[in-house]
Formats: structure tokens, C-alpha cells, sequence
């Protein structure tokens, strides 16, 4: 298949390519800064054409042309703001509107001019969930909407585009992906961010916000298959959880990474106190697709540790 991703040089969108072409697809990225990572290998880069996009400006001539060149079986819109405290406070911030919320709209725009027509997936986030009771974490597709950060603001506004998209005719799905992990993820989430104190490690102690924090942890390579699987399904349909659908305490990750690690530092809890995030219910996506997460934590936690110590 011929695949089109947005923001293919990010964290998932470097995952999300290497699996594509593994599986012997054919990719073409647009990207911001118009560079890859080192950490993605010289033959992965020399197969995938890079075209420069800021999702503030219009569709660079240059895209359109090759897209009408090179028609497109797929795109994977995955380009976004997604550092939720780069948004704003609870209302966006006018650049995270402009890249996430009014680049969403023009990506789709594009998707629905090009012929012939695409699937398309667009990736939205677990933030777009209600607070949840601690009791009773777990949340299907129709679980209550309501935000409570600018990031979550703008997903669920693309949300609401792609299903606008759809009304009109195109074949779109969302992907509302939970958090998810994994090496070369930048040190501003939680498990990169302990990882990198860790490798750094002196005499003072590792800073955390909480170790009383449930989350839904996946590993990033887990996520972008999922990503593949939703559009090669030819009847998907919605929206669909991509998460571990299970329930984990950030001690218990902090726990991990100091086992792989062999150090056993202090900690100080800048935030103590229990939080409690949404947990996928992923049974929709598994039915559809026959997708389910293959990489334990303990796996993630490991090559996570080792990316940094290797840094």
C-alpha cells in the first residue's frame, strides 16, 4: 500500500514508518523541521520521501503535486502539539488551534480532494474523556466527552472535524490513542523524563510528580500497529481506544525502571496524591481488527532505560 503520514519524523510517526515499510508498504512524510531523528536508521530514510509542512500555512504546492503524482492509499494524520502543557491552560493557545485544530481541518481537506479518494486515520488522544471514578476507570468509545485540558479541547475539536469529513464523504476513522511510551520519546512524559534522571543519576534524589498516578501505559511500537491494522480493516468505521486496557501505578512503572536499572534512588513527589486516569476499553478495536498490545511493560521500561543509558 502507499501510505501518507503527517508528522512522520515525530515519536510514533518515526514507529509508525518503520513498521509500514517492514510490512512492505510504500511511505511518503511530511514533517515540520524537514530532518529525521539519528536514531532512524540511513536505509529507512533513503526509502521515504521528506515534504516540509507547517500545518500553520496552507498546503505546500510541492505536496499537492506529488500526491497527484503518487496517489495515495492511506494517510495517517499524526502531526499535533501533543505535549498537553504546550496547549494552554484549559482554552487553546491560538498556535496549538492552528496546528492541531485548523491543520487537522486542512489535512483532511486535502485527503478529500485527492482521487483517488483515501482512507484516512486520524489520531486523537484519551484526553478527550471525562474525568473518570477511580472505581470504575475503564472507558468504551461512548464513555462521557468532556476535556479538561486545551490539548483534550483541540482532539476532541478534530474529532468533531473528522466526523464533519466523514458526513461528507470520506472515509476517515479516529484513533484515540492513550499514552503511550517507548525509546526515543522526549523527556517531557513520564517514563523518558524518570529514564533520563535516572542515566544522570548523582547524588541528588529523582523528582516525580507522583508515584500515585493510573494510567493506561502502552508501548509505542504496539500503538502504530494498531495505527496499520485500523485502516487495512476495510470496515472500520468511528472511533476506536488504542491503549494497554490496563490499570498501572506510576510507582509501579518507577518500580520497573529502577530494577533494569540496578539503582535505587531517593525519590521526592513534587505532587503527592492519588490521580486516576481513563482506561481503554479496547475490545471494539480487537473485534474489528484482531489487534491487542504484544509488548510487556516490563519490556518498554527496559528498552526505554536503555535508550538513555546508551545516550
Amino acid at each position: 500500500m502507499r501510505a501518507f503520514i503527517t508528522g512522520i519524523t515525530g515519536f510514533a510517526g518515526q514507529y509508525l514508518a518503520e513498521h509500514l515499510v517492514d510490512c512492505g508498504d510504500q511511505v511518503l512524510g511530511t514533517t515540520w523541521g524537514d530532518t529525521w531523528s539519528r536514531d532512524v536508521a540511513p536505509a529507512l530514510q533513503a526509502q521515504i520521501r521528506l515534504i516540509p509542512w507547517d500545518l500553520t500555512q496552507p498546503v505546500p504546492a510541492a505536496l499537492r503535486a506529488v500526491l497527484e503524482a503518487w496517489p495515495v492509499d492511506w494517510v495517517f494524520h499524526l502531526a499535533a502539539i501533543s505535549v498537553p502543557g504546550e496547549c494552554g491552560g484549559h482554552d487553546p493557545s491560538p498556535l496549538a488551534q492552528a496546528v492541531n485544530v485548523a491543520g487537522t481541518r486542512a489535512v483532511l481537506e486535502l485527503a478529500g480532494q485527492l482521487r483517488p479518494a483515501p482512507r484516512v486515520l486520524v489520531v486523537s488522544s484519551a484526553h478527550v474523556y471525562a474525568p473518570v471514578d477511580p472505581a470504575r476507570p475503564q472507558v468504551a468509545e461512548d464513555a462521557p466527552l468532556a476535556p479538561r485540558s486545551a490539548y483534550g479541547v483541540t482532539k476532541l475539536a478534530c474529532e468533531r472535524l473528522c466526523a464533519a469529513a466523514v458526513a461528507g464523504g470520506l472515509d476517515a476513522i479516529v484513533a484515540r490513542a492513550f499514552q503511550h511510551a517507548g525509546p526515543r520519546q522526549l523527556p517531557k512524559f513520564m517514563l523518558p523524563e524518570w529514564a533520563a534522571q535516572f542515566a544522570h543519576l548523582g547524588d541528588e534524589p529523582i523528582r516525580v510528580v507522583t508515584l500515585d498516578s493510573y494510567n493506561d501505559l502502552s508501548d509505542v511500537r504496539d500503538v502504530v500497529r494498531a495505527y496499520r491494522h485500523l485502516l487495512d480493516a476495510p470496515h472500520t468505521r468511528g472511533v476506536y481506544n488504542v491503549g494497554s486496557g490496563i490499570n498501572v501505578r506510576s510507582g509501579d512503572v518507577f518500580a520497573l525502571l529502577a530494577a533494569c536499572s540496578g539503582r535505587h534512588p531517593d525519590v521526592v513527589q513534587l505532587q503527592p496524591g492519588r490521580r486516576q486516569s481513563p482506561i481503554a476499553d479496547i475490545s471494539r478495536i480487537t473485534a474489528a481488527t484482531g489487534w491487542s498490545p504484544r509488548i510487556p511493560l516490563r519490556q518498554t521500561v527496559g528498552d526505554t532505560w536503555a535508550y538513555f543509558q546508551s545516550r
